[in-house]
């Protein structure tokens, strides 16, 4: 990955900011700005002296203090410079390693806390920062960042022989702290961010149990980025209230080349897994209306084995696994769009499992895919996100379905494969036709390819008597028609009329 120049450079100011730029920033600017950050964000940051000397003001003994739900967590670094390198730009360098300290209150029944020691380290971290009228941009550039667990409750990490480390190389960035709105109390911030490389060890041996666990693990070429409204720390106590006053956030992070090893054993229990992904990544958005998710992965492999499963080892693979949420999470008089995908193809499993289930390799052992992608709109009867509203609505429907587009079904397995799609439309006012359910407008077309094959087949091997076997062809008679095709059968479901129909036969 290409790194970034900083020292001097003015290509912060000229891209991020334009003529805002201009104006520039002082040291005191950005120390001002760090300060502010942390306190909307509910932190506390203090130093022990803050000296100016020429172009360059020296912070020192920072500590930064954040407390939520239990846990306090503890940063302190002996030195930063912030220097004025002209063109309002700031250059910040620091320590080159610091002590994070992680104390948890101690759960019902205990007295002791927990604490957790760590070292930062972050040799040649290099930052520079510009802007004005309120917004400050910062650009960092950080050969090397390792977070290491030097101990836990005081007790050294050799003795009880843990090793846990995070390490990334290359990293680069750039983010954008927006000057506040008073009115509104939030302010804009905005990130990207990359690096060549992170690599995760984790290793642990437990000296009573001689319990061991490993794990490692080594993802490439990760970039990712983020677009935030924030508000003051303590109204983010409250989500419902945050969304509420302007709290939104989204964002993306996307991976490459992956490759993890796991290993776990006792006296009494082992397990063991390793794969790896060709790439992959994941978004994420959430505002006062809509709750968003998606994530995916390609080219991924996987070997299990453990004494809990009953053969020597599970081996699995997909080319692509997908997954796409959208959701209203506000009450609205007016439809919202919602969706839900997902997909699984070309997923392929170990012969020993095949084994188990048709040991005489009667069914075809395809790549087997299943795909879901359905969209639609909705109105919420309340704001799903606050927990009073929940407790008022309590059993009642959160809401009224309007629409729903089936855009794709696919399920293809053991030599047979059903598709399909579809859209209705939802009469909130008529609950009494379909017992409950909104009365729907539409039609949904089916095909099924090798389905009475496949039926066969589950009959000659005993998992299906033949008089199941029977029910079903009869299901599929009364549902469905011959297709075009050997083995093919189409079918047209449809409500229309405050009835349904299947292939224009009344069946309700």
């Amino acid at each position: 990955m290409t790194k970034w120049t900083l020292a001097g450079s003015t290509a912060l100011a000229t891209l991020a900011f334009g003529s805002v730029a201009l104006a520039g920033v002082t040291p005191e600017d950005v120390w001002k700005s760090w300060q502010d950050m942390s306190a909307s964000s509910g932190q506390k940051v203090t130093a022990t002296s803050e000296t100016r000397d020429g172009d360059t003001l020296l912070v020192e003994g920072m500590r930064i203090e954040a407390r939520q739900d239990g846990v306090l967590v503890v940063g302190e670094i002996d030195e930063l410079f912030f220097t004025d390198i002209g063109e309002g730009i700031v250059e910040i360098t620091m320590s080159d390693e610091y002590p994070l300290t992680i104390t948890m209150d101690p759960d019902e029944g205990e007295t002791k806390p927990t604490t957790v020691k760590i070292l930062v380290k972050q040799p040649g971290l290099t930052m520079s920062a510009g802007g004005g009228d309120g917004e400050t941009g910062y650009d960092f550039d950080a050969p090397l960042v390792s977070i290491a667990v030097e101990s836990i409750d005081g007790v050294d990490a050799a003795v009880i022989d843990l090793v846990a480390d995070l390490v990334f190389t290359g990293m680069v960035g750039t983010y954008l702290n927006g000057a506040p709105d008073a009115a509104s109390d939030t302010r804009d911030m905005t990130t990207e961010f990359g690096a060549t490389n992170m690599a995760v060890n984790v290793a642990f041996k437990d000296p009573e149990s001689q319990g061991a666990l490993k794990l490692s693990v080594s993802v490439a070429d990760i970039s990712g980025y983020s677009e935030s409204t924030l508000i003051g720390g303590a109204l983010m106590a409250d989500l419902a209230a945050a969304l509420k006053t302007g709290f939104a956030s989204d964002g993306g992070f996307n991976y490459g080349k992956t490759v993890y090893d796991f290993s776990f054993a006792d006296e009494t229990e082992n397990a063991a897994s390793n794969g790896q992904a060709d790439s992959g990544g994941f978004t994420f958005s959430m505002d006062e209306d809509h709750l968003a998710y998606a994530g995916d992965g390609k080219g991924v492999t996987m070997v299990v084995s453990g004494s809990q499963i009953p053969f020597p080892e599970l081996a699995a693979s997909f080319a692509e696994a997908t997954f796409d949420l959208l959701m209203p999470i506000s009450k609205s008089d007016v439809a919202e769009d919602f969706k839900l995908v997902t997909r699984i193809v070309d997923l392929t499993v170990s012969d020993v499992l095949w084994g188990m289930i048709d040991p005489t390799s009667q069914l075809p052992r395809d790549p087997a895919t299943l795909v879901v992608d359905a969209t639609g709109t909705a109105k919420l009867a309340f704001d799903i996100m606050d927990p009073a509203q929940q407790a008022v609505m309590g059993e009642a429907s959160p809401g009224d379905l309007e629409s729903l587009n089936i855009n794709a079904v696919q399920l293809k397995i053991a030599g047979a494969e059903l598709t399909g799609a579809g859209a209705f439309t939802f009469d909130n006012t008529d609950l009494v036709t379909f017992e409950g359910m909104p009365a729907p407008t539409g039609k949904l077309e089916m095909k099924l390819v090798g389905g009475n094959g496949l039926l066969d087949k589950l009959v000659a091997m005993g998992l299906i008597p033949d008089d199941q076997a029977m029910g079903a062809r009869m299901m599929m008679g009364m549902f469905a028609r011959p297709g075009d095709g050997v083995d093919t059968l189409t079918s047209t479901i449809e409500f229309k009329d405050k009835g349904l129909f299947a292939n224009g036969q009344r069946l309700q």
